[in-house]
């Protein structure tokens, strides 16, 4: 597959995927270390340890991760860490009953967790923002498929929900 910022010598030419900012490269990183935590039982401590001493902007494995914003992503992981609590209510009342955020597939929950963490705790993003960015997050694990759907509808009633003076006069309606 070629990189995301170059077209292939031939065949249809894929949309142009805009290359991460540090932000961006932070949540990317952010949702891989709360996957980590949440499967390996990995302690927050450690997590951010190794993130940032063998992958932000390192090479692994041959290859090469972009930097990162290393204050924004510790920002996000220890808000989520400590704010979870809070946070899975939030998200579970954007899903349809009949889909706990317990019945989530683990990244998606990690995303669903980030990008609400943003909009209680980084008032600084505007909501639009966080919603586009975590559906690229969402993206990049996923590709196209209705986890993308599900990601920018969840976040999208959240962020209404919890920002609406962001959202007056949009007229898009729920899922954008």
């Amino acid at each position: 597959m070629p990189p995301a910022d170059k077209a292939p010598a031939s065949g249809p030419v894929p949309r142009m995927i805009r290359p991460a900012n540090q932000r961006g490269v932070a949540r990317l990183a952010a949702v891989q270390a709360l996957y980590q935590m949440d499967v390996g039982g990995a302690s927050l401590t450690e997590v951010v340890a190794e993130f940032e001493n063998f992958r932000l902007g390192k090479e692994v494995d041959g290859e090469q991760y972009r930097n990162a914003d290393a204050a924004f992503f510790r920002d996000i992981i220890a808000g989520v860490v400590r704010e979870q609590r809070n946070l899975d209510p939030v998200i579970h009342t954007s899903l349809s009953a009949d889909w706990p955020l317990s019945r989530i597939d683990v990244t998606l929950r990690a995303i669903l967790r980030c990008g609400a963490y943003e909009l209680v705790g980084r008032k600084d993003v505007p909501g639009k923002v966080v919603i586009t960015e975590y559906v690229d997050v969402a993206r990049a694990f996923f590709g196209d498929g209705d986890e993308l759907r599900l990601v920018n509808a969840v976040l999208d009633t959240t962020a209404r929900r919890l920002r609406p003076a962001e959202f007056e006069g949009d007229s898009r309606g729920r899922n954008g």
